[in-house]
C-alpha cells in the first residue's frame, strides 16, 4: 500500500473543527384564561421551553473524531412556545457529540483549552439553549392583575470550537520511523498495526491491550516515528507529537543496528523537551530492539557504553526476548493500588 492510499484510507482524525448553534428559548405565552362561566379569567399563560443544548460527551468506545470530520455545523432545536392553561413549551431537543476520552475542546482565537474530556459519559455543554421566556401569569401582581405581555426567549448560542484528541494509554512508544515500534505492539498485545520496512509505516496512533501477570493489563500507544526536527513541523511534525503528552510512562525504542544508540536517545529526548518541557519529568525506559542481532560481544561493549540515568535493556520482538522482563519495568512505573 501506498504512502498516500494510507493517508487517504486512515480513519483516524484527532482534530475537528465545529461550529455549534443551540435552540432558541420559546417565547413565554400572554394567554388569558376565557371559559365559558369565566369570561374574565386571569392570566394563564406557561412559559416558553428551553432551546436544546450541544452536548459533548465522553465515550470510551471511540478513538477517533472522525464522525465530526463531515459535520462541520451542529444545531440544536427551538424550545416552543408556552401553552394556555400554564403549559410550558416543549424544550428543544438536546444534541450530544459522542468523542473520544482525551479530547480537549479549544476556544479557535484563544487557543485556550476550555476542557478536556477523560471519563466515560462526562458531559461538557458546547452550547447552552437559550432560555425559554415567563408566560404573562409570572407577572400578575395585586396591581397589575391582568398582565396581558409575556417575556421572549432567549436567543440560543453560536460559536467555533476547536475538538483535539490526544491518545490515553499507559505506555507511549517513542522512537524513529522504522525502530520497530509497531512490531513490539504487534507481539504484546492483539493491535495489528501496518508493518514495513520503510519510513513512516504508521501514520496513525495505534492502541494495544498489553496482558499482564495475574489478568491484569495496561494500554501501549505506538505513537508515528519522530524524526529529527518534529518539534518544528520537520516529518510528521506536532501533529503527533501532542499524543506523547497523555502517556503515563514513555518507552523508547532505539533499535541495536544503529551506529550510536545513546546518541539516537538524545536526539528523541531533545524533540520531546523541544516541543513540551514538561515531558521530560515523565518516566522513561529505553529499550534497544532488534536485539536478536547481536551477539554477546557487541552486547558487552554496548553496555559500557549505555552511561544513563534511566533504567535500559534489550529486546527483541521477533524472537520474543526480554519482553516480560519489560512489562514488569513498565508496570512497577504505574501509580497502581
Amino acid at each position: 500500500m501506498s504512502f498516500n492510499r494510507k493517508i487517504v484510507s486512515s480513519n483516524f482524525v484527532d482534530y475537528v473543527k465545529v461550529c455549534a448553534k443551540s435552540g432558541d428559548g420559546g417565547n413565554g405565552s400572554a394567554h388569558l384564561r376565557r371559559e365559558k362561566y369565566v369570561p374574565k379569567g386571569g392570566p394563564d399563560g406557561g412559559d416558553g421551553g428551553r432551546g436544546g443544548h450541544i452536548i459533548v460527551r465522553g465515550n470510551k468506545q471511540m478513538w477517533t473524531l472522525l464522525p465530526l470530520k463531515y459535520r462541520k455545523h451542529v444545531r440544536a432545536t427551538d424550545g416552543d412556545n408556552g401553552l394556555k392553561q400554564r403549559a410550558s413549551g416543549k424544550q428543544g431537543e438536546d444534541v450530544y457529540l459522542d468523542v473520544p476520552l482525551g479530547t480537549i475542546i479549544k476556544d479557535p482565537e484563544t487557543d485556550e483549552a476550555i476542557i478536556e474530556i477523560t471519563e466515560e459519559g462526562q458531559e461538557y455543554i458546547l452550547s447552552k439553549g437559550g432560555r425559554g421566556g415567563l408566560g404573562n401569569w409570572n407577572f400578575k401582581t395585586a396591581t397589575n392583575q391582568t398582565p396581558r405581555y409575556a417575556q421572549e426567549g432567549e436567543e440560543g448560542t453560536e460559536h467555533w470550537r476547536i475538538l483535539e484528541l490526544k491518545v490515553l494509554a499507559d505506555v507511549g512508544l517513542v522512537g524513529f520511523p522504522n525502530a520497530g515500534k509497531s512490531t513490539l505492539l504487534s507481539v504484546v498485545s492483539a493491535a495489528k498495526p501496518e508493518i514495513a520496512n520503510y519510513q513512516f509505516t504508521t501514520l496513525v496512533p495505534n492502541l494495544g491491550i498489553v496482558k499482564y501477570r495475574d489478568h491484569k493489563s495496561f494500554v501501549m500507544a505506538d505513537i508515528p516515528g519522530i524524526i529529527e526536527g518534529a518539534a518544528e513541523g520537520k516529518g510528521l511534525g506536532v501533529r503527533f507529537l501532542r499524543h506523547i503528552e497523555r502517556n503515563s510512562v514513555l518507552l523508547f525504542i532505539v533499535p541495536a543496528d544503529t551506529d550510536d544508540i545513546l546518541a539516537e536517545y538524545h536526539i528523541l529526548l531533545e524533540e520531546l523537551r523541544k516541543y513540551n518541557p514538561e515531558l521530560m519529568d515523565k518516566d522513561r525506559v529505553l529499550a534497544i530492539s532488534k536485539s536478536d542481532m547481536l551477539d554477546q560481544e557487541l552486547r558487552d561493549e554496548i553496555a559500557k557504553e549505555m552511561k544513563l540515568d534511566i533504567e535500559w535493556m534489550f529486546i527483541s520482538a521477533l524472537v520474543q526476548e526480554g519482553l516480560m522482563e519489560l512489562k514488569d519495568l513498565l508496570w512497577s512505573k504505574f501509580d497502581v493500588e
